[in-house]
């Protein structure tokens, strides 16, 4: 009859220090072990090492755990063995896949009590959160978390209740190879890529600035028709002068974030591309600057000099935005499943229900109840971290560049 084999965990904790990892693997490489498992964080200097190893033959106990306290002693750490089997724990198997789920959470702050509604509602789901990674410690803290054996669909309508009461951001995604085939990221631009409202600044000039912004935020919850309502407020831009023009585009203010969540995705070979039912004129400059690969927006007519209160025909409206969606992926190469759609209004809802992930940022809640995650914080590069990127990983290579 086999024998079953021996597992050993052996967990260092301490103070960090060059070497640990090194000198402990050279100390277990004088016994007849296979290592099975590798875990390591360090959190402000404070390490905590884990090796899980398999004993094929009777291990000699006594020996190992002189050899690792001993090195543990000489190191200033704390050392612990502990024993057991390499049979399948209770309840593992086809049904219980490591980290077959991503759960991120930003928080700004994060309190404890959002972690543990978070910990809880997965717990209570039947699930195991397997891993913890933090992402991000300033302007938000963002730690993801590696859980398994959840449904996807009833984890994340769960924990979308649980970001609501706690006040913190929580996405749920599938885990393995789709999230890093992203190629194409296509966001909206008032409110979301900049802070401001194009027509809305435009009406400000134009003496009309409350009758559109009136119009305007009835247009982004979903109770007018996008290009109904665009034309109306374009009417009343008739006769201004388009010099206007020029003095808006050198007016708008980027969404903190906005070119590092851009400079960062070139440099992974991202496709990055605009929609928005602004005005190609004031937007185009803008974009070339940024280095963004394809846009899409309206034009406003001009005669003599000046608006004629009329917008060139398409109008890019929820169904324009989602074919600009499926355009520029085909330009791209990339299927839609390798897409990512950001926007907070409800003409962006097409276009964020069609890409592989949707994402509401600082959205109306038609928006936020539709997309795949909301993103409730100012920074629109908080983006990266949905994508399992990490805040020291883009700092380093925006320091290597200097």
């Amino acid at each position: 009859m086999n024998r079953p084999r021996t597992t050993l965990l052996i967990t260092l904790t301490g103070r960090d220090r060059p070497g640990v990892t090194s000198r402990l693997f050279t100390a277990l490489a004088r016994f007849p072990l296979s290592v099975a498992d590798i875990e390591q964080v360090t959190i402000r200097g404070r390490l905590v090492l884990g090796v899980l190893v398999v004993c094929d033959e009777p291990p000699d106990l006594t020996a190992i755990y002189r050899v690792v306290t001993s090195l543990a002693a000489d190191l200033g750490l704390e050392a612990e063995i502990t024993t057991g089997s390499a049979e399948p724990p209770a309840g593992a198997g086809p049904g219980r896949v490591r980290g077959s789920l991503h759960v991120t959470v930003l928080g700004s702050p994060l309190q404890p009590s959002a972690v543990a509604a978070v910990a809880g509602l997965i717990a209570s789901s039947g699930a195991n959160i397997d891993r913890i990674t933090r992402l991000a410690s300033d302007p938000v803290t963002c730690v993801e978390l590696d859980v398994s054996g959840a449904e996807p669909v009833s984890l994340r309508n769960g924990l979308a209740r649980v970001a609501s009461d706690t006040g913190v951001d929580v996405a749920v995604q599938h885990a393995g190879l789709q999230r890093r085939a992203m190629r194409l990221i296509v966001m909206d631009v008032d409110s979301t890529l900049i802070q401001d409202e194009v027509i809305d600044l435009l009406a400000d000039r134009a003496g009309c600035a409350a009758e559109v912004a009136k119009v305007t935020e009835s247009a982004m919850r979903g109770e007018l028709d996008f290009a109904a309502s665009l034309r109306e407020r374009v009417a009343l831009l008739a006769g201004l002068d388009a010099a206007v023009l020029d003095s808006v585009r050198d007016s708008l203010r980027l969404t903190p974030g906005a070119r590092t969540l851009i400079r960062t995705l070139k440099r992974l070979g991202y496709k990055c591309g605009i929609v928005s039912g602004g005005f190609t004129t004031v937007i185009k400059p803008l974009a070339d600057s940024l280095g963004i690969d394809y846009v899409a927006a309206n034009t406003l007519e001009v005669a003599a000099g000046k608006l004629t209160g009329r917008v060139i025909e398409p109008i890019v409206d929820r169904d324009g935005k989602t074919e600009a969606l499926r355009r520029f992926a085909q330009a791209a190469g990339v299927p839609l499943s390798q897409t990512v759609a950001v926007g907070d209004g409800a003409n962006d809802l097409g276009m964020i229900g069609a890409a592989g992930l949707g994402v509401a940022f600082n959205a109306k809640p038609v928006v936020r109840d539709a997309a795949d995650t909301a993103v409730n914080v100012p920074y629109l590069d908080t983006i990266l971290y949905l994508l399992g990127i990490p805040r020291d990983a883009v700092d380093a290579a925006d320091q290597a560049e200097e």
